[in-house]
């Protein structure tokens, strides 16, 4: 019996140590962590840092099969986005944030509309300064899905400095 519990001593002990041991590297780990998050702050800021200040602009060549083309603006100051301006305009050069009708009938069919996605998306571009890190709006993925392409061309030619206007030839095929 004095042989079991001498056992289960030990046993305890020796757990307790190498419990004990593995804590006492938390303050090693912490400064790792922090290494490696000061290194990710530094790489975004880099990244950040090479827009190139400038007014960027994208434009769809052709009507989609609702009537509608983006327009899409991004200005760039001291290396940082500060204005995204993406709207889709129909033949009459009339923004699809303000058509009541479209609005309406987006809100119908699947809860939101131009009006109300549209600043979100910019605003979110803004805020984030990444198009990867823009949030899909439920409801109008496509619209999102392509606003976040389009936002990264964007931001590509703000790297390089490149203010010329991107003309994306968005023909539909007719079936």
């Amino acid at each position: 019996m004095e042989i079991k519990k001498g056992f289960k001593l030990v046993s305890v002990v020796f757990a307790s140590t190498i419990i004990l041991a593995a804590c006492g590297n938390d303050d090693a780990a912490k400064d790792e962590s922090s290494e490696v998050a000061s290194s990710e702050v530094t790489s975004s800021e880099v990244a950040v840092e090479e827009l190139q200040d400038g007014t960027y602009k994208l434009e769809e060549k052709n009507l989609d099969e609702n009537g509608w083309k983006v327009d899409f603006t991004l200005t760039v100051k001291d290396g940082e986005i500060t204005e995204s301006n993406y709207d889709s305009l129909n033949k009459d050069g009339k923004l699809k944030t303000e058509d009541e009708g479209y609005q309406a009938a987006m809100v119908e069919k699947v809860g939101t509309g131009p009006a109300d996605y549209t600043p979100q998306l910019n605003d979110d571009l803004v805020a984030k300064g990444d198009p990867a890190e823009v949030e899909v709006v439920t409801g109008a993925t496509h619209s999102s899905e392509s606003f976040k392409t389009y936002a990264q061309q964007l931001v590509d030619a703000a790297k390089e400095g490149n203010t010329e206007t991107i003309v994306v030839d968005n023909k539909v095929e007719e079936e």
